[in-house]
């Protein structure tokens, strides 16, 4: 690679490097993406998982980047609707419900209705539901509307005190899916996408970036670099790329934890908390319930972040103030955390800090860095950073992401049970749980994994949770798959259906598929 020049070095695996490297490599630029360990394996697997909104940010003021994710959201369903789904979240109500905080909403409502003490008035939450309902121009997904939970089934696990709630609707992703479907679909457009690959320094010679790797590749040139490595955004800007800047990043962990199945429906809840926070209850991977999120300053991108006790027991406290059964440590199956490069904009807290992003070009006009972000306006953020890009590369072609299909994606938002019901009758070795997880995780991409099999014995050896050796050779050849928790903490989820001896044999297996 050392006798190339590529157009463009993207420097992070991660939803905002995949995102942008599939884009670039759309329009026909040459494209490297690098990424130190495996893609994903940061903040962009460790997500709530939803595309969304934020209605919360509501209560900022942030309407440009709400408008923006609301549109993107449906935008972003339909082009990869086996990954991703609508689902309606419940929101309960309490007229005592009260939430102190910083908030201009709060600071504004203690102005002009002290006597509420904090209290959020029905018609407010009710009015910020109609402006989550109308920013962005919601085609198919269902609107807002009020549930009376002494009737609906969703009001059973709450206490009995939570007479009304808002139903809205928002939409659940495979974030990790997400990420590999970007790198896959870059690669086809001819990207080269190399992972377990770092890059230890990088600068500027007769115009070109010239990169030092350490990897499966010794070095890189490009014409410009995109500083997409999320967590390690401003360690590379000053170390790797040897540039002084006043902009920084700041390092915010969001914990999450996973538990036996709280509840029988399929819908999540939107809890809010007194301490201006919200979290969600999420029905996850048939048999779990997903809770979190956490806000919590993190000093070290190096620093591997973990779920810590404080984090798991104020989500168990936070969650049993609204469920009628407390949720103890003791429900806990998993836990997972990641840390979001937030722009330092001075916020006060954590929790206060902007989600939007900053694109900062340096003054070569070839550098560009990304700070912030969020899962649901990667695809836009790709498109503002070419933008910024187009001086470097004039004959760029227009933006073209826009409702184009991921791999595996290119069917209708409401056929995910057509081709669970194809998949069944084609491969009757299959039961529906093993067909509905084959298609949620591959699409119309589910026939290839499978291939010409006709008994399960042709799919090779069953590792466990019906995972086969053709899939795992599928997830090594096609989706940069190369160690077990590749497969199943971030291809798949397996990893909470599979024990230490069945995770050791893969290993075993995969190291010698290398090998051969």
């Amino acid at each position: 690679m050392s006798d190339e020049v590529f157009d463009l070095l993207v420097i992070g695996g991660g939803v905002n490097g995949t995102g942008i490297a599939r884009d670039a490599a759309g329009r026909g630029l040459k494209v490297a993406l690098v990424e130190m360990n495996d893609l994903a394996s940061a903040t962009s697997s460790a997500s709530t998982k939803l595309f969304h909104g934020g209605l919360r940010y509501l209560e900022y003021f942030e309407i440009g980047l709400v408008r923006e994710s609301l549109i993107e959201r449906e935008r972003l369903w339909s082009a990869m609707p086996h990954i991703s789904w609508p689902m309606r979240f419940v929101l309960p109500y309490h007229k005592e419900m009260r939430f102190e905080g910083g908030t201009p909403t709060s600071r504004i409502l203690s102005v002009v209705m002290p006597w509420m003490k904090g209290r959020r008035p029905g018609w407010l939450i009710r009015l910020g539901l109609f402006l989550y309902d109308h920013l962005g121009g919601r085609k198919n997904l269902p609107g807002t509307r009020t549930l009376d939970l002494s009737k609906d089934p969703v009001g059973r696990p709450l206490k009995d005190r939570f007479k009304k709630a808002f139903e809205y609707s928002d939409c659940w992703v495979d974030d990790a899916r997400l990420v590999v479907l970007n790198a896959r679909d870059a690669q086809e457009r001819g990207a080269r996408i190399l992972t377990r690959t770092k890059v230890v320094s990088a600068q500027q010679e007769n115009g070109l970036w010239v990169a030092k790797l350490e990897g499966k590749a010794s070095e890189i040139t490009a014409k410009a670099v995109v500083n997409a490595a999320g967590p390690w955004v401003a360690e590379v800007l000053t170390g790797t790329l040897h540039r002084n800047t006043r902009e920084g990043v700041r390092l915010v962990r969001g914990s999450h934890i996973v538990t036996r199945k709280l509840f029988d429906h399929d819908k999540p809840y939107f809890f809010q908390g007194s301490d201006n926070r919200i979290v969600f209850a999420i029905p996850y991977e048939t048999d779990f319930t997903l809770i979190g999120t956490t806000d919590q300053d993190h000093e070290d991108a190096d620093q591997k972040p973990v779920c810590t006790q404080g984090e798991q027991e104020y989500l168990c406290r936070f969650v049993s103030k609204y469920l009628k059964n407390p949720v103890t440590v003791e429900d806990i199956v998993w836990t997972y955390s990641g840390v979001r490069p937030l722009y330092d904009d001075g916020a006060s807290s954590a929790t206060e800090a902007t989600r939007d992003y900053v694109l900062s070009l340096d003054a070569s006009g070839t550098l560009l860095n990304v700070f912030g972000g969020k899962i649901t306006t990667h695809r836009h953020l790709s498109e503002a950073a070419m933008a910024k890009l187009k001086p470097v590369f004039p004959a760029l072609s227009r933006n073209w992401t826009a409702g184009v299909a991921m791999p595996g994606g290119d069917f209708p938002v409401d056929g995910v049970q057509a081709l669970i019901d194809d998949l069944l009758q084609r491969y009757d070795f299959l039961d529906g749980p093993w067909a509905g997880r084959l298609v949620r995780a591959y699409g119309t991409e589910a026939i290839a994994v499978l291939g010409d099999a006709r008994t399960r014995k042709d799919l090779g050896r069953d590792f466990g949770a019906n995972l086969s050796e053709a899939e795992v050779r599928w997830l090594m050849t096609k989706e940069f798959a190369e160690t077990p928790d590749d497969v199943i903490w971030r291809r798949s989820k397996l990893g909470l259906r599979m024990n230490a001896d069945q995770v050791l044999a893969l290993g075993k297996w995969m190291k010698k598929e290398q090998a051969a």
